[in-house]
C-alpha cells in the first residue's frame, strides 16, 4: 500500500471497501484515527496517503515471506491440478488466493533478477551471463524493505550478480550456489562467506538445508520489527536428486505415461476453474538445442532414456519403466519441498506471526526439458535419484508438468513463463480459496511488497497486486514484455504475440486459447505488425535504460 498522492475521503473509503476492509471514524486525539474491522489502528494521515487504487499501509505492517520453487511446472502442485501431495501449499491456497495468470521470465537468472530488482532483465542486464556487472542505479528488494524497518533474510538459491548481504542488503543469508549436487554441494556461503564443501556422508540434502537456515533466521528474529524472508529452493531443478524414502512414496504411480498425466491434470485444473482452454498437444520436434544428444544419453544413462516428447505408446517397455521412475523422483522433489515449507510455516505459527504474514509462492519458470550431464557426471547403473545419478526430467514429462500449456523452461510460450501463484494473508485477505485471473508478472512482486510495507511506489515497471487481493479485477497496464535468448513475446490485453527463436511471429487470443493451439497471425496481419512494433519499441527503451 504505497504512499503518494491523496484523494477525497469518500474515494478513500470506497477504495478501503474494495480492498476488503471496513473503516470507521472513532474520534479525535490530535489526529483522527480509523479502525479496520480486524482492530488495527490507522491514522487519518496514513489513510489519506494513496496512489492509484492502493491504500496506505496499516500501522501493523505484515511480515513478508516469498517462497520460490526452481523449474517447477504450472500443474505440479495439487491446487493447480497436480496429483503430487503438496498439503502445505494446498492449505495456503484453500485459505488464500491463487493467481492463475502469473508470469515469470522463462529462466532462473532473469526471473530472480526481476524479483530482487523489480525491473525486466532487459532493463537491469540480469539476463543469463554470470559475469554481468550490476548497474549502479539498481536497488534491491531488501534495500527497499530495510529502509522501511524490515529485517531481511535469505535462504537458498540466488543467481543475482551481487552478494546477498554486502551487495543486496540482506541482514542474514544462506546462499546455495551449487545446484548440480543436492547431496554434496561444493559452493555455498553463509553471510557472503564461503563454507566448506559438503561430503556425501554428512547426510546433507539441499531442500532440507535451505529450510533449516530459514527456520534458524526466524528463531533469531526480534519481534519488534517485521521480517522479510526470501526462501528460494533449488527443487525440482535437475539433476533429479531425491531422498529414497520420498522416491518410494511415488514409485509405480506414473506408468500411465506423460500423455495421460497431461490430460488428467488439464481436466482437474479445468474443473477447478484454474484454466479455461484447450490443452496443447505434445511437440516432439521441440527440445533445448543445448541438450546432451540422444546417442550420448543412451550411452551414459542407458536404453531407457528418451530425448523427445514422443507419444507414450511409442516407447519400449524398458523406456516406460525408466521414465516412470524419473517422474516419481521429480514428484518426490516437489513433495519434499512442500514438507520443508511446512516446517517453515510451523515456525511462523510458533512465533504467533501467521495472521500477520503475507506469503507469496511462485516458480521461477516452467518445468525444464533440459537433459544435461554436469558436475560429477552420471555413473552408469547408479540408483536413479542418488548422488551418483545425474538425470533430467526431459521434454515428455516437462510437457505434462506444464499442462495444459505449450513448451518448456526458456521458451516464452505459456509453458515456459506461466507460474503457479499462491497468496496467503489471514489478516488482510478475507477471501478463502478464490481465484484471481488478472494477468500478473514477477515485475509486480516488488511494488506489492513495498506497498504492503508502507513505502512509496518504486520507479519500476510493475503494478501493486493489492487491489486484486479483495476481488477478481483486471489490473490495467499497457503491456507485458518477454525476451529470453531469441524467444520473444508481448501481451496486450488478451492478445499475445510470440515467436520461438527466429521463427515467424504467432498470434493468440489468450482469453479463448491460452493453450496457444490456434495461430491467428495470418488472419490478423495488421495486429501482428502493430504488436511487433510495440515489442521493438520496448526493447529499444529497455536497452537504453540499461546503459544510462
Amino acid at each position: 500500500m504505497p504512499s503518494g498522492a491523496s484523494g477525497a475521503t469518500g474515494e478513500c473509503i470506497d477504495r478501503m471497501r474494495d480492498c476488503g476492509w471496513v473503516a470507521k471514524a472513532v474520534g479525535f486525539a490530535g489526529e483522527r484515527f480509523l479502525r479496520y474491522a480486524g482492530g488495527t489502528m490507522l491514522t487519518r494521515r496514513a489513510f489519506m496517503s494513496l496512489t492509484g487504487a492502493a491504500l496506505a499501509a496499516p500501522a501493523r505492517r505484515p511480515n513478508l515471506l516469498v517462497i520460490l520453487a526452481d523449474d517447477m511446472g504450472f500443474s505440479d502442485i495439487g491446487c493447480f491440478g497436480g496429483e503430487i501431495e503438496t498439503p502445505h501449499l494446498d492449505g495456503l491456497a484453500a485459505s488464500g488466493l491463487r493467481f492463475t495468470q502469473m508470469y515469470s521470465a522463462a529462466r532462473c537468472m532473469p526471473s530472480r533478477g526481476i524479483l530482487m530488482t523489480g525491473y525486466y532483465a532487459q532493463q537491469s542486464g540480469f539476463e543469463q551471463a554470470a559475469n554481468v556487472k550490476p548497474p549502479a542505479w539498481i536497488r534491491y528488494t531488501p534495500q527497499y524493505l530495510s529502509a522501511l524497518g524490515y529485517r531481511c533474510y535469505h535462504s537458498g538459491k540466488w543467481h543475482v550478480p551481487a552478494p546477498p548481504v554486502a551487495g543486496a542488503g540482506f541482514h542474514q543469508s544462506y546462499l546455495l550456489q551449487d545446484q548440480n549436487r543436492f547431496f554434496s554441494p561444493q559452493q555455498h556461503a553463509l553471510n557472503d562467506k564461503k563454507l566448506p564443501a559438503v561430503k556425501r556422508e554428512e547426510g546433507f540434502y539441499a531442500t532440507k538445508a535451505i529450510a533449516d537456515h530459514a527456520v534458524n533466521w526466524l528463531r533469531g528474529h526480534q519481534a519488534e520489527a517485521p521480517f522479510f524472508l526470501y526462501l528460494a529452493f533449488t527443487s525440482p531443478h535437475f539433476p533429479l536428486h531425491a531422498l529414497q524414502p520420498d522416491i518410494e512414496r511415488f514409485r509405480n504411480r506414473y506408468g500411465m505415461g506423460w500423455d495421460a498425466l497431461r490430460q488428467a491434470r488439464w481436466e482437474r485444473a479445468t474443473q477447478r476453474g484454474v484454466v479455461k482452454c484447450k490443452a496443447a498437444p505434445l511437440e516432439p520436434a521441440v527440445w533445448p538445442s543445448w541438450n546432451t544428444s540422444a546417442e550420448e544419453l543412451t550411452r551414459q544413462v542407458g536404453p531407457g532414456e528418451v530425448a523427445r516428447a514422443v507419444p507414450w505408446n511409442t516407447l519400449t517397455a524398458a523406456q516406460k519403466e525408466f521414465q516412470s521412475l524419473k517422474m516419481a523422483i521429480h514428484a518426490a522433489m516437489v513433495y519434499r519441498m512442500d514438507q520443508e515449507i511446512g516446517r517453515v510455516l510451523e515456525q511462523v505459527k510458533a512465533m504467533g506471526a501467521m495472521e500477520d504474514t503475507v506469503i507469496l509462492f511462485l516458480s521461477d519458470n516452467g518445468a525444464s526439458a533440459e537433459q544435461l550431464i554436469r558436475a560429477d557426471g552420471h555413473v552408469t547403473g547408479s540408483v536413479p535419484g542418488s548422488a551418483d545419478s545425474h538425470l533430467g526430467l526431459g521434454p515428455g514429462w516437462s510437457s505434462a508438468a506444464n499442462s495444459p500449456f505449450r513448451l518448456h523452461k526458456s521458451w516464452v510460450h505459456e509453458g515456459g513463463i506461466s507460474s503457479p501463484c499462491i497468496v496467503h494473508w489471514p489478516r488482510g485477505i478475507s477471501a478463502k480459496g478464490e481465484l484471481r485471473h488478472t494477468p500478473a508478472h514477477f515485475i509486480d512482486v516488488l511494488p506489492t511488497l513495498v506497498a504492503l510495507a508502507g513505502g512509496a511506489k518504486p520507479p519500476t515497471p510493475g503494478l501493486s497486486l493489492l487491489p486484486a487481493f479483495a476481488k477478481d479485477r483486471t489490473l490495467e497496464r499497457e503491456a507485458l514484455f518477454f525476451h529470453h535468448l531469441d524467444n520473444r513475446a508481448i501481451r496486450l490485453g488478451d492478445w499475445k504475440l510470440v515467436t520461438n527463436g527466429k521463427g515467424p511471429w504467432e498470434l493468440y487470443n489468450l482469453k479463448a486459447d491460452r493453450g496457444e493451439t490456434l495461430n491467428l497471425a495470418e488472419r490478423e496481419p495488421a495486429r501482428v505488425k502493430a504488436m511487433e512494433a510495440y515489442w521493438e519499441k520496448l526493447s529499444r527503451e529497455f536497452a537504453a535504460q540499461r546503459v544510462r
